[in-house]
């Protein structure tokens, strides 16, 4: 499943009480963690992201302490104590298997030594697949049998929802819709190599003007730096966008027409632009240009809460509404005008 499906599932979880322990697999840098905390997050739960390769037994089981000639375990003050919330075990099967073991203990049981985790707190842990090359131990039979197991790969359309939401630079969303297979690409020659979680470094290092080949490796960054070339001829998108672009041609070049395509989108904020945009491409560009554009500025503008206005404004435009009609919401079916 895609790293947006997976935040939906474990909401529906959440909102359902399901109790039963997750083991969420995938490739290291799809945002396995990150969607687990935004979760917790938006459910306003305690969040304890525990790490567990990093950890020796005694870390995770407490430390022995003696009492009137008994051994006490002091538990680790990172384990929860009352509250609800998500304890995180990451790297799971990164962790030796003595590591394992212990920890089998907490995920069965919801208990460790002397440490009992609180009721209102869900197990949740996760961990790469062998193929992913990772250095990671095969996991115990009976511990995966108690596990509810979800898998998440990298996906474009989610990825680009993410950078819309942060706020990244939109040059990477646009190279990255023209050359998907950067999006996330393990080279196990190289310690830097692209995916989600690198495309994020990478952002930084573009706010402060320097290479991004340190995040993403030095081949996705020689093709990033040459599709950014292109980017810096592009027609102006800002007056496409405010109907002055009727003088303007639409690019030849397959790089310069994703860049433009998607930089309409991301500029698109509000639905009058929007469909100032959607008319000056469905006059230049075939179809599949247009079809692009609309599916990412209509998610845009319903994120934005504008969907109503654009229902409104696409009646004016019907072109607009024969386009993208299928849609939900963007021809007034389904969402509420404002």
């Amino acid at each position: 499943m895609t790293p947006e499906a997976l935040g939906e599932v474990l909401a529906q979880f959440v909102a359902h009480q399901v109790r039963h322990a997750i083991m969420i697999w995938g490739p290291p840098g799809v945002g396995k963690s990150s969607v687990v905390a935004r979760v917790a997050n938006e459910a306003d739960l305690g969040f304890v992201d525990v790490r567990l390769s990093q950890l020796a037994p005694t870390d995770l089981r407490g430390l022995p302490v003696p009492d009137n000639g008994i051994s006490r375990w002091f538990p680790p003050e990172f384990l929860p104590r009352d509250g609800t919330g998500i304890l995180f075990l990451d790297e799971l099967n990164m962790a030796p298997p003595t590591m394992q073991g212990v920890a089998q203990q907490l995920i069965l049981d919801r208990k460790v030594g002397s440490y009992e985790l609180p009721d209102g707190w869900f197990v949740w842990a996760a961990g790469n697949r062998k193929e992913d090359r990772a250095s990671v131990h095969d996991m115990p039979a009976p511990l995966a049998n108690r596990f509810l197991h979800l898998d998440v790969t990298a996906d474009l359309d989610s990825f680009r929802r993410f950078v819309a939401k942060r706020g990244l630079d939109e040059r990477i969303a646009s190279f990255l819709a023209f050359r998907p297979s950067m999006l996330h690409a393990i080279d196990p020659k190289r310690p830097a190599w692209p995916s989600p979680r690198s495309w994020e470094m990478a952002n930084a290092l573009l706010t402060i003007g320097v290479s991004i080949a340190p995040a993403v490796g030095e081949a996705a960054a020689s093709e990033f730096d040459a599709f950014c070339a292109v980017y810096e001829t592009l027609p102006r998108i800002d007056g496409i966008l405010t109907g002055n672009g009727s003088s303007l041609d639409w690019p030849q070049e397959p790089s310069a027409r994703y860049a433009l395509t998607l930089g309409l989108a991301l500029r698109a904020d509000s639905a009058k632009k929007a469909v100032s945009g959607f008319g000056w491409l469905v006059e230049r560009a075939t179809p599949e240009w247009v079809q692009l554009y609309a599916a990412d500025v209509a998610w845009r503008l319903r994120n934005r809460g504008q969907i109503g206005i654009l229902a409104t404004l696409s009646k004016q435009e019907p072109r607009f509404t024969t386009f993208i009609g299928e849609y939900a919401g963007l021809t007034g079916h389904g969402e509420q005008t404002t």
